[in-house]
């Protein structure tokens, strides 16, 4: 009954296939439209960690969960202009098309799994940390379980040696959509809070335990943020 359930799952995906000319123009009408509807929001700021219009110093893995990337792009740039970064994005067809609306936001991609980072997208990743961008991953992407932190963050963090940067958007009115995350819209001229937790430092860790423990510390400061469950 599985096998059937997933062979179907599989056709309709080729049904919903999109790409070529019509992906590119849905894309850029797409990426309008949310730049028009951002517009209306209105926002405030938490910075917990003091970076918000100050020299960059280090650079961070940004963390958010995978319900709030719609505008997140946007909030990025908005108040975080002199911080260029690149975005993790998964290496699935729906992948294809977020990256080519990530770059028109002017942010860098990596391809690859925010769950199982392999040595490839480790390795880019800290080369993009090092040449002093951001980057940005929702641990939780691109399959869930909602607010669950997989472990390629942690890899990336003791690999590169940058500090994770937990960050969150509330909204104060929204539409939530049937995906496995409940994914969050913001209704056009609603408050966004624009929350940043303090940066963590990730700890070496030699056991299983110890890799969990931190893991763990991670995922606690980002639920710390976290309102709309």
């Amino acid at each position: 009954m599985g096998g059937t359930e997933e062979v179907g799952e599989n056709v309709a995906q080729e049904k919903l296939k999109i790409e070529g000319r019509l992906a590119r123009w849905l894309i850029a009408f797409g990426v309008c439209l949310l730049r028009r509807w951002e517009r209306t929001l209105r926002y405030e700021v938490e910075d917990r960690a003091g970076i918000l219009g100050k020299p960059v110093t280090e650079n961070y893995i940004g963390a958010l969960w995978h319900n709030r990337l719609l505008i997140f792009p946007l909030v990025l740039r908005r108040f975080f202009p002199n911080r260029p970064g690149a975005a993790l994005i998964s290496a699935s067809r729906d992948g294809d098309l977020l990256t080519d609306a990530i770059h028109r936001f002017g942010y860098d991609v990596i391809r690859g799994s925010s769950s199982r980072l392999g040595a490839s997208a480790i390795l880019q990743l800290t080369e993009k940390l090092a040449s002093g961008r951001d980057v940005v991953i929702t641990p939780d992407g691109p399959r869930g379980p909602v607010y669950e932190l997989g472990p390629g963050i942690v890899f990336l963090a003791q690999k590169s040696d940058a500090s994770v940067l937990p960050m969150n958007l509330e909204y104060s009115r929204y539409w939530r959509l049937g995906s496995w995350d409940r994914f969050i819209i913001p209704q056009p001229f609603s408050k966004v809070r624009v929350l940043i937790n303090r940066p963590l430092r990730i700890n070496p860790t030699t056991t299983p335990d110890q890799f969990e423990a931190e893991r763990r510390r991670v995922q606690d400061a980002m639920m710390e943020l976290v309102e709309m469950r």
